[in-house]
C-alpha cells in the first residue's frame, strides 16, 4: 500500500521541478491540482510568478490540464485565466477523471504526470492509473478541515518512503 501512496518526486513548489528533465523522459503531459499546488487554497489571485511559469511549460511543448475536487465554477474560474482545461468535482483518487484529463491532453498514461500537494488524492490517483506523479509541497497551511485532518496521516506516510527531489 505504501507504494501507492508514494510520489515519484517531491520539491517544496512547482517551480522546483526540472520539465527539462521530465520532457526528455517522454513526459508530454502535465495534470494539475489547483488548490495549495497553483494557488492558495479557495484563492483566485494566482502568484505573480505563474502565469509566466504556464507560459514557459507551454513552450516547452507540455499540454496542460487542471483536475480538482473543487466545485466546478471554481475551477473552471480559475482555468478560463489561463486557457487551461479543466476538470472539477474530479473525485480523486478515484481514476475517472485522470482518464478524461488525459483524453484532453491527448496523451498517454506514460506520457503524463500529475502535480499535486495532497498524498491520498494526487498521488495516490496518480499512481493507480500508472501517471508519473509528483508531490509538492502545500502553498499555505489553510485548507479544508478534512485535509488538515489527513495531513496528520501523510506526514506518516511521507516519514516511511523515500520519493526523489528536493524535499
Amino acid at each position: 500500500m505504501l507504494k501507492m501512496l508514494t510520489p515519484v518526486e517531491y520539491h517544496q513548489s512547482i517551480y522546483e521541478i526540472d520539465f527539462e528533465r521530465l520532457r526528455a523522459r517522454g513526459i508530454r503531459g502535465l495534470i494539475f491540482d489547483l488548490d495549495n499546488t497553483l494557488v492558495e487554497w479557495q484563492g483566485m489571485t494566482p502568484g505573480g510568478d505563474l502565469a509566466a511559469f504556464l507560459e514557459r511549460i507551454r513552450r516547452l511543448g507540455f499540454e496542460v490540464c487542471i483536475v480538482s475536487n473543487n466545485h466546478p465554477e471554481r475551477v473552471e474560474g480559475f482555468s478560463l485565466k489561463f486557457g487551461i482545461p479543466s476538470i472539477g468535482n474530479a473525485g480523486k483518487p478515484r481514476r475517472r477523471a485522470f482518464r478524461a484529463a488525459l483524453e484532453l491532453l491527448g496523451t498517454s498514461v506514460h506520457q503524463t504526470a500529475v502535480i499535486g500537494d495532497q498524498v491520498f488524492t494526487d498521488i495516490l490517483g496518480g499512481n493507480r492509473l500508472g501517471l508519473y506523479t509528483i508531490l509538492v509541497v502545500p502553498i499555505n497551511k489553510r485548507e479544508f478541515i478534512g485535509t488538515r485532518l489527513v495531513r496528520r496521516l501523510e506526514r506518516w506516510v511521507l516519514k516511511r518512503v523515500r520519493p526523489q527531489g528536493g524535499s
